[in-house]
């Protein structure tokens, strides 16, 4: 990689998705950040009548119903005239009753029309409704840093007044909403799956498969119920080579083998969630067996709204770290040309969410030993250990010097951030074999740095 490239990139920490049951923090590295849209006037809708009253309310009803700021600004600067006609709330009312493709029918944009509305309440509430729901398309309808320790990425910022009284007046205001959101082929499939759970989540919902440890080779009444999730969730496919045994018991008896096929489904399951393959049924692998429709749709719902917290058009160049799958992705001109294992943050002590430049690669590092690790798991260590670790303690802080048994490795790639996280190498390559690749104390490990 040459240094001019990595002088230049920056780091992103995003959220992606895995399959289609988890949601995942990715992180970014790219080599430019979006400009910010500069706001121009809106333009001048048709002022149209109520629907409801044949009436169009006057600049001063609309001042007095308006009364919260988005909404206000948004009249502002159309001249306190009134948008909406018949068409334009009809598309409106199409527009909300797909919300549900985003994840988005559990939330309610707009209140049941009431005959006691007045024109101006009327035209308030569906401007109120439309903006709303654009915002929620557009950029998510949480803040994401609100709900995070550490998220320091950047939210789309168009401007949606303006567009939207543009779309009001040509009449495009299906096709503008469907364009607010991610375009993406993983949004796309993100939202056909969670259409999928949400419809079977309506339906009667299925018995938990009980606790206990199944390994290949047992025979469990609980194994047809595991055999039906792996079907479902298409892990698995129905056998129908196997031989048929005479007599109910024999049959019965077999459905209930824990075979190898299974637990090859198994591993794969368990790899996709991230936990150790094995093809062991265990605790962990009966909490995921156990999701329903309804677990999955939940999740599904959250994973798309974090899709749409994220930058429409992202750098070509940059490397994204998918921290649930714990895999990288190396992005140039928009092309993906490499990917490979990390190691990422543990329980914990997660992989934050944030943006930094990568301004400096340093071979044979040495590693100053954070103060949250010496003064805990390292706290009261011997002269004896820091030797065998090749260790020296200056000016108050533990640092192990360059060597093959440096934690960082052979590389390390600096950032700036406040947080002190960063890409390097590792002095313990076998732990990439593992699964379940949640072993940092936040930076992240690259195979092969």
């Amino acid at each position: 990689m040459a240094a001019s490239f990595v002088l230049d990139m920056k780091i992103i920490t995003v959220r992606a998705a895995p399959p289609w049951h988890l949601f995942s923090p990715v992180l970014l590295l790219a080599v430019c950040q979006s400009a910010a849209a500069t706001a121009a006037p809106l333009p001048a809708p048709q002022n149209t009548q109520n629907p409801a009253t044949g009436t169009s309310p006057s600049p001063t009803d609309l001042r007095a119903a308006a009364t919260d700021p988005t909404t206000r600004r948004f009249y502002e600067a159309n001249g306190w005239q009134a948008v909406w006609s018949d068409p334009a709330e009809r598309a409106l009312e199409r527009s909300l009753g797909e919300r549900a493709r985003h994840g988005l029918d559990h939330r309610a944009f707009i209140e049941d029309p009431k005959p006691s509305w007045s024109p101006a309440g009327r035209e308030i509430a569906l401007t109120r409704a439309a903006l709303g729901y654009a915002a929620a398309l557009a950029r998510g309808a949480t803040d994401p840093s609100k709900l995070h320790a550490i998220y320091t990425l950047p939210r789309p910022d168009a401007d949606l007044a303006k567009p939207l009284a543009q779309a009001i007046t040509d009449g495009t205001l299906d096709t503008w909403f469907t364009s607010l959101a991610p375009q993406d082929d993983v949004y796309a499939r993100l939202s056909q799956a969670y259409l999928a759970a949400h419809l079977q989540s309506g339906g009667a919902d299925q018995a938990k498969i009980a606790a206990g440890i199944i390994r290949v080779g047992d025979t469990d009444e609980r194994v047809p119920a595991i055999v039906a999730d792996l079907v479902g969730a298409e892990y698995l496919t129905v056998d129908t080579s196997a031989p048929t045994t005479p007599g109910a018991a024999s049959e019965a008896k077999d459905a209930n083998r824990y075979t190898q096929r299974v637990a090859n489904a198994v591993e794969s399951l368990q790899r996709d969630y991230g936990i150790a393959a094995d093809g062991v049924i265990g605790p962990a692998t009966l909490e995921i067996l156990n999701l329903r429709p309804g677990d999955r749709a939940v999740a599904l719902a959250v994973a798309l709204e974090r899709l749409r917290w994220l930058s429409r058009t992202p750098p070509a160049t940059r490397i994204d770290v998918n921290t649930a799958a714990a895999r990288l992705f190396y992005y140039r001109d928009g092309k993906l040309i490499d990917s490979r294992r990390v190691i990422v943050g543990q329980p914990g002590k997660e992989t934050p969410q944030l943006l930094a430049p990568m301004f400096r690669l340093v071979a044979n590092p040495t590693w100053t030993i954070p103060k949250s690790i010496q003064n805990g798991e390292m706290a009261g260590v011997s002269a004896a250990y820091l030797r065998r670790r090749n260790m020296v303690r200056r000016n108050g802080w533990i640092v192990q010097r360059p060597g093959p048994s440096n934690a960082l490795g052979l590389v390390k790639f600096d950032m700036h951030d406040e947080y002190a996280i960063y890409l390097h190498d590792t002095s313990a390559p076998a732990l990439f074999d593992r699964s379940a690749r949640y072993l940092s104390h936040g930076c992240v490990r690259i195979e092969d740095a």
